[in-house]
């Protein structure tokens, strides 16, 4: 069939009720999103599109109204599989509520179901996930109550004596995918994407699923007149192109409409970069990006780890080391807030199916996570806390496979206050929020899996440094200016074990100034 160009509107309409629906981008990246609002404005008129079943990878949403935020009503959405939804707050509500069935996998696990359902294939087989949430002998990745009535779609399986889990894939009936061109032909090209996300994969898997791919462009030019190396998904897996009526239905991500140093058009020059003031974030930052290696592949995650590229930038170290970003780019300089999944001037953007086989595949020298959650024997939460979904995103495909792992986050949440300078930390406010607990509410990072696999996993506050040991955390390093017993141990529900090492933090991290990180 002759790729056919039709309206947001007019896409909208095609989508039957109960159907599969899945959805591509990183946040706002390549992301359908005037398709998606006119998903929601059908809905909330006539009811319809109702009873979906939504699958997703990565975050996209703006945390307001923004990406999949246009798909959470109650009845539009029956049941989601997805990794991350953390920036589509208001679907994680619904999950939350139990008013919806709904399923959380890591990242690189759904890219890689879109490849096994275009393939026919009847699964991804992984040890991505033993022993945590998603683990069937925990809860199978299922969500909450109303979601353990439903079927289970990971198992445990044995191979060659060793635990794998299975998960089964998962067929698409139709998906929205953005993009920047479109020819005649219904042939799709990404030159002025910050990333391409798992679009290929998910049109694949659509059409091998004898789904219907709808895909938003910003122009349509003639055929042929598209450089061949920058289409991205060819028109023969493409049934309907939208032109959209406005470009601010196109911006590169939520946090900027278009920046050719995301894209890689042109190299941008780094001139106006502004140092991140001196806080708790910024000092976590820094003693991190004091384990930085030369020569070494790196993934930052989303949180506090973000501020570890803003803090190389200023020490001048940045080319010291390739910095990764999961939604598929090597090198540049990764982006924070509702530009996180872009980076400026990379050098390198592959498909995010193919990022998470190199990370699935321990080819990351070094990982920096957040952490929500962490508890006694070293287990972290990132995924369900607080009355909160976030989900876990690449969080496990990243921490479990990663050579040597560095949590990074305040020792303290809601309401922590600090003073920082002359070498030393002052706590003003104590936060209402422990962050290190008995025991987590979900596992996100299994410390035991961790222990099994001999992987180095340190843990880095504002104010203290701890070690992962088979015997839990273990107490190596604190603050200048903090009272051990009184700002760290008594806090703790159990006591960690003390380091034969114990000592002070480096005082340049509590300093207003450069650390010299680059001599």
């Amino acid at each position: 069939m002759a790729v056919k160009f039709i309206t947001a509107k007019e896409a909208a309409s095609m989508v039957p009720n109960g159907v599969n629906f899945g959805s591509n981008g990183f946040m706002g990246t390549a992301f359908a999103e005037e398709i998606a609002m006119e998903l929601e404005q059908r809905f909330l008129e006539t009811g319809e599109p109702n009873q979906l079943t939504l699958v997703f990878c990565a975050a996209q949403g703006d945390n307001d109204k923004r990406g999949l935020q246009h798909l959470a009503h109650e009845g539009m959405v029956r049941r989601m599989i997805g990794a991350h939804y953390g920036m589509a707050r208001k679907l994680g509500e619904l999950v939350v509520q139990n008013k919806v069935v709904a399923y959380d996998f890591p990242q690189g696990v759904m890219c890689h179901l879109l490849r096994t359902t275009a393939a026919h294939q009847p699964g991804e087989l992984t040890q991505v996930g033993l022993g945590t949430f998603v683990d069937p002998r925990v809860s199978g990745g299922k969500m909450n109550d109303m979601t353990k009535k439903e079927e289970d779609l990971v198992q445990l399986l044995q191979v060659n004596g060793e635990d794998y889990l299975f998960y089964k894939s998962i067929p698409l009936d139709y998906v929205i995918i953005g993009g920047t061109y479109a020819d005649e032909n219904g042939n799709i090209s990404f030159e002025r994407e910050g990333s391409k996300a798992e679009a290929l994969a998910m049109a694949q898997a659509c059409r091998n699923s004898g789904g219907t791919v709808f895909v938003q462009v910003q122009k349509v030019v003639k055929a042929g007149s598209l450089d061949p190396q920058k289409v991205e998904i060819p028109g023969v897996l493409v049934d309907y192109v939208v032109v959209a009526s406005d470009l601010k239905y196109c911006a590169q991500n939520f946090g900027t409409e278009y920046n050719p140093g995301f894209s890689g058009e042109h190299r941008m020059s780094l001139s106006e970069f502004t140092p991140a003031p001196l806080n708790s974030k910024k000092a976590i930052a820094r003693r991190a990006a004091m384990e930085l290696e030369n020569d070494s592949t790196v993934n930052l995650g989303i949180g506090v780890p973000e501020f570890i590229s803003s803090v190389a930038v200023e020490e001048g170290i940045s080319d010291k080391f390739t910095l990764t970003v999961e939604s598929g780019l090597f090198g540049g300089n990764p982006q924070s807030g509702h530009d996180f999944g872009e980076s400026l001037n990379p050098e390198s953007m592959i498909a995010m199916p193919s990022m998470f086989d190199f990370y699935d595949g321990g080819g990351l020298d070094q990982a920096f996570a957040g952490f929500a959650q962490g508890d006694t024997a070293g287990n972290v939460n990132v995924s369900k806390f607080s009355g909160r979904l976030p989900g876990c995103g690449g969080f496990i495909d990243i921490t479990q496979n990663a050579k040597k792992l560095y949590f990074c986050g305040t020792f303290s949440a809601a309401g922590l206050k600090t003073e920082i300078g002359d070498g030393k930390l002052k706590i003003v406010t104590e936060g209402k929020s422990m962050k290190f607990c008995e025991q987590v509410e979900q596992i996100t990072f299994s410390a035991k899996t961790a222990i099994a696999n001999n992987q180095p996993v340190m843990y880095i506050t504002e104010r203290a440094v701890f070690r992962l040991t088979k015997d839990g955390l273990m107490l190596c390093e604190a603050a200048p200016g903090i009272d051990v017993e009184n700002d760290i141990l008594s806090l703790m529900p159990v006591r960690p074990i003390i380091s034969p090492d114990f000592h002070l933090m480096d005082a340049r991290i509590f300093i207003d100034e450069k650390m010299g990180l680059s001599e």
